[in-house]
């Protein structure tokens, strides 16, 4: 059995500048960890695999396509592929969400999202 806690996670470099922890990877789902303190949020981008976020605590606002809506802890919002998707935090408390990538993206797929939030 493997197991982890995300606190003991590396966080990773990323163009949002957020914390973002990678805590699960194999060859067919990725899950990162994302904390986004007050104020914080991430770059409105797109990704070439479905995600879905699970909210662990806070609330905040997630937009997908051109929707937007308030979550709260134990929610789960599915983020169909190709359609810009972005997380905000607006409260005063941190916003701690599970984000899950199925089937895992390839490095190309994970260049193009990265290029995606550089030219917009």
């Amino acid at each position: 059995m493997k197991t982890t806690n995300y606190k003991e996670a590396i966080t990773t470099k990323n163009p949002h500048g957020v914390d973002a922890r990678k805590i699960h990877d194999n060859e067919n789902v990725q899950v990162v960890h994302i904390c986004l303190k007050a104020g914080e949020s991430l770059k409105k981008h797109v990704t070439a695999v479905d995600v879905f976020f699970y909210v662990l605590e806070g609330e905040g606002i997630v937009e997908i396509g051109d929707e937007k809506q308030k979550v709260t802890k134990d929610m789960l919002i599915d983020s169909p592929k190709n359609i810009p998707h972005c997380l905000y935090n607006e409260s005063h408390a941190d916003f701690r969400v599970l984000v899950v990538k199925t089937p895992k993206p390839s490095n190309e797929q994970n260049k193009q999202a990265i290029q995606y939030i550089l030219t917009t």
